[in-house]
């Protein structure tokens, strides 16, 4: 008879309810659970063996529901902007800095740039809409960031011997970075744009390491650990600054 930890469960993505905890479940070619709370809302993820059943999860999350609620209450202390409407002194965020931004007048196509220390400085139609003027704004920000990650992606790659990665920018509402094996790709998340250049820097570290060990265990950490020793700084900043 088989005992609840080999019932064979489907290899693919599930969610479970536990009280008032949603939980993705996703099910990989592993030998051990891995637990985490994702930013910015707090949201549970459990990387579990293929046939591991949803019980065992159950029970696991159970066991882990302190350390659970603690993540939580951390991204919920957060400090969080409002939605951007792009208008004079508004607050913005450049490689962890503050800029209040300027709205200039323009005639032609819309651009940004920081003209000094403390003043983003907006270009666009004075007509144009909240929605233009995001765009302008966020491929600004997407040139930002391919001018920082690419250097950074070419030193590291030279360091851990690995060629042809390829760099790819795109907004993502769960993760900071990911990465694609079989693509030899990594992807990382247009809001890195704003965040202090170190943190840029440690996402790349840690999606680059994915090429040498697949899965986040102890070999994965003491790669991070001797490629980046200050990571784990790294990362509390990365995930406390503001959203």
């Amino acid at each position: 008879m088989k005992t609840p930890t080999e019932i064979t469960q489907p290899p693919h993505d599930t969610n479970l309810t536990i009280g008032e905890l949603d939980v993705r479940i996703v099910r990989k070619g592993i030998k051990n659970l891995h637990l985490s709370v994702e930013p910015p809302d707090g949201w549970v993820r459990v990387a579990a063996p293929e046939r591991l059943s949803d019980e065992s999860v159950r029970l696991y999350v159970l066991s882990k529901l302190g350390w659970i609620r603690r993540q939580q209450a951390q991204f919920a202390q957060q400090a969080r902007q409002t939605p951007r409407q792009y208008v004079d002194r508004e607050s913005h965020y450049v490689r962890g800095e503050r800029y209040l931004l300027r709205v200039i007048p323009h005639a032609g196509a819309g651009w940004a740039e920081v003209k000094n220390k403390g003043y983003l400085d907006l270009h666009v139609r004075p007509e144009s809409t909240t929605e233009q003027r995001h765009r302008v704004m966020q491929e600004w920000y997407r040139e930002q960031l391919r001018h920082d990650a690419a250097p950074l992606v070419a030193t590291w790659c030279e360091r851990m011997h690995l060629e042809g990665i390829a760099l790819e920018i795109k907004q993502m509402h769960t993760k900071w970075g990911t990465c694609n094996e079989a693509a030899r790709r990594i992807w990382l998340n247009l809001e890195l744009a704003k965040k202090p250049l170190p943190c840029l820097e440690y996402v790349i570290v840690h999606e680059l390491i994915h090429f040498q060990e697949r899965h986040h265990n102890e070999r994965f950490r003491a790669l991070l650990d001797d490629y980046l020793p200050g990571w784990r700084r790294e990362r509390e900043e990365l995930n406390r600054f503001i959203l």
